[in-house]
């Protein structure tokens, strides 16, 4: 298993940009898939750097997202007719990440507001964007929410309640997990600091997951020459039967 650790120091109020300062530092910022890649967990931890006092009020709270590269997905109803099961009614749902992961310090409800929510796309459900769909179309909001289940369902969504431990308002540190089935591409890591349900200051920074090895040569050739992939597919699937059945054939003679 690939660990990937981010060091990441945030600032708290950006407004006061004299007192508080941003500092970033990023020991690793790229996941490498082999062929024995079974996961990873990505350490998330940082700092609110200060020249003044900790401010009075609510508790300063921590959300932490993780975000894969954003796809389009065609979602089908399946309603039984005729004693079969067939698709009905479909839906372009026009953007929806092939992995998302929420970290928090407390309830998510708790720590953040709606409006908040929806200006920042932080939640699964806004993280999801469906404006496409037809009118006709009934329950069309049901589709953007088959695929959050149906995603939670395979690991590849989460929210994590209560998982990023906050020391003094000070210091910060959350692990994601993320699964070996791992789309490639860009990804993204982005950090919220609230105070009373309300952003006050947000960082990103962006994680590279690719195929390395063997595997990068299989992909690219899968792609840029599909004709001379199958052959060698095919070549493969036969010399792999020919060896099994020599290989039977010695035991039993034998």
């Amino acid at each position: 298993m690939r660990r990937l650790i981010a060091v990441l120091c945030l600032v708290c109020f950006p407004a006061l940009a004299a007192e508080e300062q941003v500092v970033l530092g990023l020991s690793q910022d790229r996941v490498a898939i082999t062929a024995d890649f079974d996961g990873s967990e990505i350490l998330i931890f940082g700092a609110v750097k200060r020249e003044t006092p900790i401010p009075d009020g609510p508790p300063l709270e921590v959300i932490v997202t993780v975000a894969g590269p954003s796809y389009p997905v065609t979602v089908r109803r399946k309603e039984k007719k005729f004693g079969i099961w067939i698709n009905t009614d479909s839906v372009l749902v026009d953007l929806a990440p092939s992995f998302y992961a929420v970290a928090t310090s407390a309830p998510f409800n708790d720590i953040i507001t709606s409006t908040e929510d929806l200006r920042h796309r932080i939640s699964i459900e806004r993280a999801i964007r469906s404006v496409g769909a037809t009118m006709t179309v009934r329950g069309a909001k049901d589709f953007a929410e088959a695929v959050v289940r149906i995603r939670e369902d395979e690991g590849l969504y989460s929210i994590r309640e209560d998982t990023v431990a906050v020391d003094q308002q000070t210091l910060f540190r959350t692990s994601i997990d993320m699964p070996a089935d791992l789309t490639e591409g860009a990804y993204l890591a982005r950090i919220f600091l609230t105070r009373n349900g309300e952003v006050v200051s947000q960082f990103e920074t962006p994680i590279d997951v690719r195929k390395v090895g063997l595997e990068r040569f299989l992909y690219n050739l899968s792609r840029q020459q599909p004709v001379i992939y199958g052959l060698m597919s095919l070549v493969i699937a036969i010399a792999a039967g020919w060896g099994a059945s020599t290989a039977f054939r010695l035991l039993r003679e034998n």
